[in-house]
């Protein structure tokens, strides 16, 4: 017996088992590496990896981006390049910090100072990785290649290092200034927000609605009617806003008289007959009158204060029209605040709470304070209307806090100078979707504000500006800046200081940690941690800098450094030449890699890293981070709400990875609607069904191969492409290399979304056409040319589809590739992903024969449609099948494939022809809209010669004929055709095709149906018992006469198809128990068995 040259397939496959399997094999031979390092001497391709955090575990949205970022560098890396993939963690900001308040369980800036600033951020620091073995562990087994070895950390000191240099270079180009002005504010967090990180926490919520009054100082029976939805900001009134060219009214409500918008007098009155309107004034009569007041904490400030007076962004879309304005807390009132030079009152602190300057509610959370400001108002007599409004607004993105729009100084970066070189260098970039480069991203990029570049935090790098009393400042670029300053001039001094200083602060947060734990009711095991972080000599986190001593160069005075961090997507942007330590190292690399050749991350970055990556790029480079751009869209559960962990209204990732696999969550993933930026409920049934409609065929194709080719004792020799006479090879070559030309050119374009289908057509010619119309030439006892060829064409198919699929499916095409290849005793570390991604060879296109399949296929498709329509099944023979095609040519190309479509559609006959006339009858009736202005009153005459007319006169007609109706000329435009089916043919038409089947159904055609559905259970038998394709089998059957007759007729065809020696009617000495089964509504036993070998 040969010995098989491939290791046996089991088509009962467990793919996560495979992977599982897979994972093994490229650990131990360390592929991954190898794969980078085939490449070293290749051209370089770019691919830069936004840091993701990690305090938490990675979920759907990071292996949908993960997905995408492991495609395409597979894909490159393939071609030919040499691709890098260095992982990278982002360590500062809010996420950690909030993160670690919640381990202390403390809130808030006021119980973190109390803790000491030293051990909460050596606290941050021994956290910020504590997930890192988890993500590891996922995005391993999800299949995607990454370094984590060389791995870079925004925390590390040469990271921080380049983020001073970026800052010092935009600081020179006066691109950075310190500023007093309105932003989004988090009160628990204590710091400013960004526009972008505002626009993450939106939601829809209920609150306060209420109009009040302000009377008229001159005349306190008029009053002013005012709206708000934030009630605590109306202590720090200042003055009202009016349209300038809005019409206002008067009118008297009773004893009273209110001033309001008239296009707003529906919003408060359901009929004119509750109010009498007195006088009719634009905006600007109002302009310039004075009103009391509703508190007096403020009166003294300022005589500008309380008055009416006019703004643009003034409307009558809600409230009354007019708008209160208080300047510390708006961006709109702030600007009319500074236009008109008022003082900017803020009693508001930075945790939120009412100063001391409101007394009544001092130290109140202005939130908790909005009902009795309310109540203040209503018992002042001031109140007009209350009630509840549904409205969006901001949260902390981390910390969920509600937000507040408060007055704050801090530092910026001007954008306005940067947006045509930003808007130019977006125009350089491929985005998919396409429409996000000049939607979405690029209009978010012409409406920028400066950017808040500083957070009131301590967990991140410090702002590297020290200010002095006497007006001086300085700003480092570098430790070496660092040192210079430090050591007044003496650099080698200013290190050993930095260096002592860093030494020190980790001896008192050892020495001091486990003490105010206890103290504070922590758990001790923080100091466990805290005892075994080690901080650098060079560390430049805040508790370390701002140990040193600066001295003011111009005065003598010790300096400060101002106490800001920076936003940590200020570092996350610097990523490019920050993970390179760039300029102090790597220089040339860098310069050489930049820009990259590809990113990829969610839509949510459209106003975050892609925003700050440009925007610094453009600062620094005055050209694009990246050259090209893939966005994935937004993951929700499957009723379409938000991935919720307390909801449990999804499947996590690792229950899917265990169920399913990796590969049909990748080929789900990348399938769906998210890979085009859009939103994606995500499925467990949708994973489920890509294995089954792409995993499972391919590999049942590959079983199939690998089964019938160790039965001959077939094996391969190197991969070539098969030179073979038959039309189905060269068919299945030829489409398979259309694949590898449509999958290169997607691929070149990053339009990973349109892969898919195309690997999915491919697998369905493959399974459900070439393999099915070959399986009789494998099966064949004799060793002949044909069966040779068609070994070597669908092992050559399998090892390069193979190859095309490796980028996508990792894990089943190395498995594949590995058996295929390497064989049963072949190379041990042959890898797929080690090979060339594939190029089409135009030597091998047959556009004629896949036109030609394709039209036999679609023939097939449409009688299979006749069939299921006609509850008829494909095993039940048919009589007789007309195609018709009128296009000689397409007519010519498949009549010598009748012989298939018989097979395939189990018909006796297969008819070309160019019309219908064999199987369907036409008459015609009048295109009444086009004829009756023709014949008008003879209309009726009309209809009724026209409905008399012969098949031949509409089908000349069709034609392009014309004939004489009542006297009148007429054509095909002036007729509908009706077809009218023969008695026992059922008709299907697809564009150029149409078709008869004759679906009578002859006794003899009938019993041919009974045996080829017993053929079918036999074989469904033998498969459940777990026969050898070539086992030879005995056959019993209890049955009624019909039956019987029927299985008489074919028995030699029953027996060859199902390899069995015997048939008999009497039951078999020792049997074990027998089937019953129903063959056409016929009820029978029957019994399988393998045969004995012959001795």
């Amino acid at each position: 017996m040969t010995t098989p040259h491939f290791q046996p397939v089991d088509t009962k496959v467990r793919f996560p088992a495979i992977e599982d399997a897979i994972l093994g094999f490229w650990k131990e031979h360390d592929t991954f590496k190898r794969s980078v390092a085939a490449t070293e001497d290749k051209t370089p391709y770019v691919f830069f990896d936004g840091p993701p955090f990690a305090t938490g575990l990675p979920h759907y949205g990071h292996l949908l981006a993960g997905t995408l970022k492991d495609i395409v560098p597979r894909y490159w890396t393939m071609r030919g390049f040499h691709v890098p993939r260095r992982f990278g963690w982002d360590c500062h900001g809010l996420p950690v910090e909030n993160e670690m308040e919640k381990e202390f369980n403390v809130s808030g800036k006021r119980d973190i100072e109390k803790i000491g600033l030293h051990l909460f951020n050596e606290a941050c620091r021994s956290i910020v990785l504590r997930y890192t073995g988890q993500w590891e562990d996922v995005v391993l087994r999800m299949g995607r290649w990454v370094d984590f070895a060389n791995q870079y950390r925004t925390m590390d000191p040469e990271y921080m290092e380049s983020i001073w240099w970026a800052f010092r270079q935009v600081y020179e180009k006066d691109l950075i200034y310190q500023g007093f002005r309105v932003q989004p504010y988090c009160p628990r967090c204590a710091t400013p927000l960004s526009n972008f990180e505002v626009n993450e926490g939106y939601r829809d919520v209920k609150g306060p609605s209420i109009t009040v009054t302000f009377p008229l100082a001159d005349d306190p029976a008029v009053k002013i009617l005012v709206w708000t939805t934030t009630p605590w900001t109306l202590p720090s009134n200042v003055v009202l806003a009016v349209g300038q060219d809005i019409e206002y009214v008067k009118v008297r409500d009773g004893s009273d008289f209110f001033i309001l918008a008239q296009d707003r007098l529906g919003a408060y009155y359901r009929s004119e007959s509750e109010y009498e309107i007195v006088e009719r004034l634009p905006g600007s009569a109002l302009v310039g009158l004075r009103y009391q007041p509703l508190f007096e904490y403020f009166s003294e400030v300022s005589t500008d204060f309380f008055q009416v007076i006019d703004a643009e962004f003034v409307s009558t879309e809600d409230g009354t029209g007019i708008v209160h304005i208080a300047p510390a807390f708006g961006e709109d009132d702030f600007q009319v605040g500074r236009k008109m030079d008022l003082p900017i009152i803020c009693p508001v602190d930075d945790e939120g709470r009412f100063t001391a300057d409101v007394p009544e509610w001092q130290g109140k959370l202005v939130f908790d304070a909005d009902s009795e400001i309310t109540a203040a108002i209503k018992k002042a007599g001031r109140l007009v209307h209350k009630s509840t409004v549904e409205h969006r607004y901001p949260f902390c993105y981390r910390c969920d806090a509600a937000l507040i729009y408060k007055a704050i100084t801090t530092w910026f970066m001007k954008i306005e100078p940067l947006k045509p070189v930003m808007l130019e260098n977006n125009r350089q970039i491929h985005w998919v979707p396409s429409h996000l480069q000049n939607g979405r991203f690029g209009k978010g990029v012409e409406s920028a504000p400066d950017w808040n570049i500083s957070r009131n935090r301590y967990w991140g790098t410090p702002l590297p500006v020290w200010l002095c009393e006497c007006g001086h400042f300085e700003c480092a670029g570098s430790l070496d800046d660092l040192h210079d300053l430090v050591g007044r001039g003496d650099r080698e001094k200013g290190r050993a200081a930095h260096a002592r200083a860093a030494s020190e602060v980790q001896d008192k947060a050892r020495s001091e940690a486990r003490a105010t734990f206890a103290e504070n009711g922590i758990d001790p095991g923080w100091a466990d941690r805290i005892e075994r972080t080690e901080i650098s000599p060079v560390d430049l986190h805040p508790h370390v800098v701002d140990t040193l001593e600066v001295i003011c160069p111009k005065c003598g005075s010790l300096m400060r450094r101002t106490p800001e961090v920076l936003d940590c997507w200020f570092e996350s942007g610097s990523m490019p030449y920050a993970q390179s330590h760039y300029p102090f190292e790597n220089a040339d690399a860098f310069l050489t890699g930049f820009p990259a050749d590809f990113i990829a991350e969610g839509l949510d970055q459209t106003r975050g890293w892609f925003y700050t990556l440009t925007v610094l790029s453009a600062a620094l480079f005055g050209k694009p981070a990246f050259k090209n751009v893939v966005v994935n869209g937004i993951i929700l559960s499957e009723d379409g709400k938000k991935l919720s962990k307390r909801l449990r209204n999804y499947t996590p990732p690792q229950e899917v990875l265990e169920k399913l696999g990796a590969d049909a969550l990748r080929l789900f993933l990348i399938n769906s609607p998210a890979v085009k930026a859009e939103d994606l409920c995500f499925s467990e049934k949708g994973v489920t069904e890509m294995s089954r409609a792409v995993l499972l065929p391919f590999w049942n194709a590959y079983a199939f191969f690998v089964t019938y080719a160790n039965v001959d004792g077939w094996s391969p020799g190197a991969v070539k492409t098969p030179s073979s006479a038959s039309e189905l090879d060269q068919w299945i070559v030829s489409l398979l290399n259309h694949v590898v030309r449509s999958v290169n050119s997607e691929m070149e374009q990053y339009n990973l979304y349109r892969v898919v289908p195309v690997l999915v057509d491919f697998i369905d010619n493959l399974t459900n056409w070439y393999i099915r119309r070959s399986r009789r030439r494998f099966w064949k006892s004799e060793n002949d040319a044909d069966k040779n060829e068609a070994y070597e064409t669908l092992y050559y198919v399998l090892v390069i589809f193979s190859r095309v699929m490796a980028p996508f499916l990792p894990f089943l095409t190395e498995a594949i590739y590995r058996n295929l290849v390497a064989g049963a005793e072949g190379d041990a570390d042959t890898s797929v992903h080690l090979t060339p991604f594939p190029s089409a060879d135009t030597s091998l296109d047959r556009p004629d024969l896949e036109e030609k399949m394709a039209t036999v296929r679609r023939v097939v498709t449409m009688g299979r449609a006749v069939r299921s329509r006609d509850q008829i099944k494909v095993r039940q023979p048919l009589g007789e099948l007309t195609v018709v095609i009128r296009d000689p040519a397409r007519r010519a190309l498949v009549q010598d494939m009748a012989g298939l479509v018989k097979e395939e559609l189990n018909v006796k006959k297969v008819t070309f022809d160019d019309n219908e006339d064999s199987f369907v009858s036409v008459s015609a009736k009048p295109n009444y809209k086009k004829l009756g202005k023709v014949f008008g009153p003879k209309m009726k005459e009309a209809a009724a010669a026209i409905g008399r007319l012969s098949h031949g006169q509409v089908r000349g007609l069709e034609a392009g004929d014309r004939i004489t109706v009542c006297d009148r000329e007429i054509g095909f435009d002036d007729i509908e055709v009706r077809r009218t089916q023969h008695e026992g043919v059922d008709v299907e038409t697809q564009g150029d095709i149409t078709i008869g089947l004759n679906t009578d159904i002859t006794d003899a055609l009938r019993e041919e149906g009974h045996a080829r559905e017993l053929v079918n259970r036999i074989q469904n038998m033998r498969k459940s018992a777990d026969f050898n394709v070539t086992d030879r089998i005995t056959v019993a059957c209890q049955c009624p006469d019909e039956l019987k007759n029927a299985v008489e007729q074919h028995r030699d065809y029953i027996c060859a198809e199902t390899l069995a020696t015997s048939l008999n009617w009497r039951i078999p000495p020792a049997a074990s128990s027998p089937e019953k089964i129903d063959i056409n509504g016929i009820e029978a036993l029957l019994w399988v068995a393998r045969a004995e070998a012959k001795a």
